[in-house]
């Protein structure tokens, strides 16, 4: 009898085109799936990430056995589980006797470290195959990275519209631009709502998940329910083409705008289906590029779309695996605070702050800017421990894994890498909030003043930033001429500034120990 070829997959590799299950018949192969202790409380992750990963993993793994597939299905609360990956390979050896472990590289560098020593341990080969759901390997970043000091994002999405041919004509880019994302900055206009996201009722194996989740890890951050996650790729193909049909139009212009209470907007809520491997990047661009030729969706939309999967998302995981593993402790601003206890609570007076923090409890989703320019620019400018802002980031949206959530607190959010991936700090004051969101006009504190106990935080904290980080910054060619500005306030306002920061800061209480990390 011949001896199986074992495939571990796992939480995040939910696709029939993995790697290491090309070219395998049901018959040659023995599937092992595992739902673990240490992936699901390394950081503590949301209920609601929990419930989309070991659903969608019990939806799998129906779907391959109904091709055939035997499947070795190892449970949270099965007896024997190890709760780690390689104990449970070890577990699925012992019972299966394979030819060859075959494992599709995972996406975390600590994982990724455990995989390289099953073939030590083991007694039989282990083969570790590249990711090629991904555009750009880990070469193709390499070259693209090799001589450069600064690794500008433009230049990388380039090479891949040049590489897929989306969006190009000939040689050149459709329209003969490469990037219109000055077009997609509209600030939200009054009474702006788009369509409702379409939410996917649980089903039985998604209600018993949910009861697990519910008894198991009753202390982690963030509600259990409603859950309306898609957790089939029937479903996340759904939740596609109502994106594409409804949403898709004004994606653009209005992508980095905020409105409170209206958490979704017109983005497409597709990245937690495109991480854990229900969506493939290139059918979701083909798809959106058709919208544009066949008149139904403008270019700026379609393009700023389709950048965000081939320009960003491909960018940011080569980043991590060309920046690994320095990138996890980088803090070249020297940013020590602790992060506030508000991020897990959302008790702040900050409207905007709040606002961000109850999606984030409430469906482990917030949009790019609401983390970028009011999460992640607060943790900026009011210098939170990068390792701190990075593990709640990890631990609260269902989308994080650590290769697209660390490059982008480390990099994108908190220059915590000097400018590898960012050429300058992401910090604002209170008049960009203003600007693209509607939070302001209910919130306690005053955007429109400056300093004092009513002023909006954001200002007095750009410039004690600004004013903290003035060797490393002022030679910085995009920002550098705002120490001007800071120069001609003068000594006496320079000191209002500084004080209302600082009593601003005093004021934060620490997070508790045992939100993010196990005690």
């Amino acid at each position: 009898m011949t001896r199986p070829i074992l495939v571990p997959i796992l939480g995040d590799q939910l696709s029939r085109n993995l790697s290491s299950l090309e070219g395998l018949s049901a018959s040659e192969a023995t599937i092992l799936m595992m739902e673990v202790w240490d992936e699901a409380t390394y950081v503590k992750h949301h209920k609601q990430k929990i419930v989309l990963i070991f659903s969608a993993m019990r939806h799998f793994a129906e779907e391959l056995r109904a091709e055939g597939f035997e499947v070795d299905y190892v449970r949270l609360d099965d007896a024997q589980n190890t709760g780690n990956f390689t104990g449970e390979v070890a577990r699925a050896i012992e019972r299966h006797a394979p030819s060859e472990v075959r494992v599709t590289e995972s996406g975390e560098w600590r994982v990724h470290n455990a995989m390289l020593e099953w073939e030590g341990r083991f007694p039989c080969p282990v083969s570790i195959l590249p990711d090629t759901r991904f555009i750009a390997s880990h070469a193709d970043f390499r070259r693209f990275a090799e001589g450069r000091k600064h690794l500008t994002m433009e230049y990388f999405y380039r090479e891949m519209r040049r590489k897929t041919g989306l969006l190009m004509d000939g040689e050149k880019p459709t329209s003969g631009v490469w990037n219109l994302d000055s077009e997609n900055r509209e600030p939200p206009q009054e009474g702006l709502r788009a369509p409702p996201t379409p939410k996917f009722a649980p089903d039985a194996i998604t209600q018993e998940v949910i009861a697990l989740v519910g008894e198991r890890f009753a202390d982690h951050f963030g509600d259990l329910e409603p859950f309306g996650w898609p957790v089939t790729r029937a479903e996340a193909l759904e939740a596609a083409e109502a994106f594409f049909a409804r949403r898709l139009t004004l994606f653009g212009p209005y992508q980095d705008a905020m409105v409170h209470g209206s958490d979704d907007l017109y983005h497409s809520m597709l990245s937690t289906s495109l991480n854990i491997g229900l969506l493939d990047p290139l059918e979701l661009c083909g798809r959106a590029e058709d919208e544009y030729r066949k008149g139904r969706a403008p270019l700026n939309s379609v393009e700023g779309f389709i950048r965000q999967i081939i320009g960003w998302r491909e960018y940011v995981r080569g980043f991590y695996w060309h920046q690994m593993p320095q990138l996890a402790e980088a803090n070249e601003m020297a940013a020590h605070r602790p992060l506030p206890e508000f991020f897990w609570t959302g008790k702040t007076d900050m409207r905007c702050l709040a606002d961000c923090i109850r999606t984030t409890r409430e469906d482990a989703h917030a949009h790019h800017i609401q983390r970028l320019m009011v999460l992640g620019n607060f943790c900026l400018i009011a210098g939170i421990d990068p390792q701190e802002v990075a593990d709640w980031y990890l631990a609260v949206y269902a989308d994080a894994f650590e290769w697209v959530e660390l490059p982008n607190v480390a990099g994108m959010v908190l220059y915590a890498d000097g400018g590898r991936l960012a050429t300058k700090p992401y910090a604002a004051s209170g008049n960009y909030i203003n600007k693209m969101s509607n939070y302001c006009s209910g919130c306690r504190y005053k955007v429109a003043q400056k300093t004092g106990p009513n002023a909006c935080p954001f200002n007095p904290l750009y410039w004690h930033f600004m004013d903290a980080n003035r060797a490393r910054l002022e030679s910085n060619h995009r920002i550098g001429r705002i120490y001007a500005t800071w120069d001609r306030m003068g000594a006496a306002k320079q000191r209002e500034y500084l004080e209302t920061a600082e009593k601003f800061l005093d004021s934060l209480e620490p997070a508790r120990e045992g939100w993010a990390r196990s005690n």
